[in-house]
């Protein structure tokens, strides 16, 4: 289980990145496609951190929302 942050961006496109995998960013035209397409890259950088005997990383990452 991974924490994702998703961003619309200027373009109308969606932004979505695992915060606890650097580097594992993805994205999509719809919300959806980019949920899809995150999974997908979490899933390849996990196996290419498992074939190079990589541990890993932990899920380490907390999101709040905060009133200011």
């Amino acid at each position: 289980m991974r924490q994702i942050i998703l961003t619309k961006v200027e373009n109308g496109f969606w932004v979505v990145e695992c915060p606890s995998l650097p580097g594992c960013i993805s994205q999509g035209e719809t919300k959806e496609e980019a949920i899809n397409n995150i999974k997908e890259a979490i899933r390849l950088y996990t196996e290419c951190l498992l074939e190079d005997g990589i541990e890993i990383p932990k899920e380490n990452y907390e999101a709040m929302t905060l009133v200011v």
